[in-house]
């Protein structure tokens, strides 16, 4: 049996990049689950890739209306939920001091307000099992990335997101945990300049080339991320709550050198200010 045999999940941005590894890596253990998110032609080929297990529902995590009733009809699609996995996000690359205030408006409604909206709404049905929220959070929250600024402060709101709802979950043995992850390939689809949406070719692979590597010695994958998530909601971590996982090879415990070309293996940047890397959790997008 798996991990998560007999578990039923709601995956919010579960069509396409993390979320979807995640629906993967849960189907896998034995859950059940239903993803999320805006493009229905997107959910339906995810839904058809994923099997029976899995079921795709059309909603915006913007739209206060659209989460209430996503949550209310994953939850008697499954007959409850077990686990609430936060995935939906959106960025925009520009300085903090040059973000237009309907970009603003328009990220903190996702990566902030939808969150807290998908907690709330779904927390009755994880208190009645005794279930587990994980917020897919980012690396840009620990450390911060000028030229993602807005997009660094919203995941760094995700982590204290976490904490206080596991303060406040205990009670109910409700659990809420934070994933962060670091450069994971191939990269972040909804990212794109102030005022425009993410960019049609955002949808292709990257290479991935070009990306500094970690310490661990290579980029990390979706996989990765889906296997944290994995513990997270299986019951071997069912005395772990307010946390907060980096899934980053490495790269937020320190920096292996401070200028290009000193002649470290895998290495070529330097500190936040100047790098360049891709834009998996939270990549550096310059």
């Amino acid at each position: 049996m798996g991990l998560l045999a007999g578990k039923r999940a709601l995956i919010t941005g579960g069509t396409t990049g993390l979320g979807l590894a995640v629906a993967g890596r849960f189907l896998a253990e034995g859950a059940r689950v239903v993803i999320t998110g805006r493009d229905a032609g997107l959910g339906e080929r995810a839904g058809q890739a994923l099997g029976p297990d899995a079921r795709f529902l059309a909603a915006d995590a913007a739209d206060p209306e659209a989460i209430a009733s996503s949550v209310r009809a994953a939850a008697d699609h499954l007959g409850g939920l077990d686990a609430l996995v936060n995935n939906a996000g959106v960025a925009v690359t520009a300085r903090l001091i040059d973000t237009p205030l309907a970009d603003y408006d328009r990220v903190m409604s996702v990566n902030v307000r939808g969150y807290l909206l998908y907690a709330q709404h779904a927390y009755p049905h994880l208190a009645r099992d005794r279930g587990c929220m994980i917020h897919i959070a980012s690396d840009a929250g620990i450390w911060g990335e000028q030229a993602i600024g807005l997009y660094s402060v919203t995941k760094a709101a995700v982590v204290m997101l976490g904490k206080m709802l596991a303060l406040d979950g205990g009670p109910d043995g409700v659990r809420s945990n934070v994933l962060c992850p670091g450069d994971i390939w191939p990269g972040m689809r909804h990212m794109a300049p102030p005022g425009e949406p993410a960019r049609p070719e955002q949808d292709r692979a990257e290479s991935g080339e070009g990306w500094p590597v970690p310490p661990i010695g290579r980029i990390g994958q979706p996989g990765d991320v889906a296997a944290a998530a994995v513990f997270y909601a299986s019951d071997e971590a069912g005395f772990i709550t307010g946390t907060t996982l980096l899934v980053d090879g490495g790269m937020t415990a320190g920096y292996l050198q401070r200028e290009r070309g000193a002649g470290l293996p895998g290495v070529g940047v330097t500190g936040p200010g100047g790098l360049q890397r891709g834009g998996g959790g939270g990549g550096w997008q310059r």
